[in-house]
């Protein structure tokens, strides 16, 4: 069975940074895409950011161009978000996310863990 287990979420002020962390396990193939997305209380899922596991390449919400950052670790099918400058607004719980196949938007991904919390005071 697949597993995402999310770390490194926590209080911050505005300005500061926080390093997410998302290690998979229990699965017998590579995912094609990682993601990481977000839901405040009240609001719609958003897809912050994702990455194509065979190039490299990434994808950013506009809203956090220039300040996240997401990367792969070099163990197989681990994830990082370094999210940098953070801004009040950026509070939400944040979910790593993992597929196959690359469907269009991060939080429709096939695998997602439980979430951690960032929350960002101003």
């Amino acid at each position: 069975q697949v597993q995402l287990v999310e770390s490194g979420g926590g209080s911050v002020q505005a300005g500061g940074s926080l390093r997410l962390s998302c290690a998979a396990s229990g699965y017998t193939y590579s995912f094609s895409c990682m993601g990481w997305f977000r839901q405040a209380p009240g609001k719609e899922r958003e897809g912050v950011a994702r990455i194509y596991t065979a190039g490299s390449t990434t994808a950013y919400a506009d809203s956090v161009k220039g300040r996240f950052t997401i990367s792969q670790g070099n163990a197989k099918n681990t994830l990082y978000l370094q999210m940098n400058s953070l801004k009040p607004e950026d509070t939400a719980m944040y979910y790593c996310a993992a597929d196959r196949w690359c469907p269009g938007a991060v939080a429709d991904f096939g695998y997602r863990g439980q979430g951690t919390q960032v929350t960002v005071s101003s």
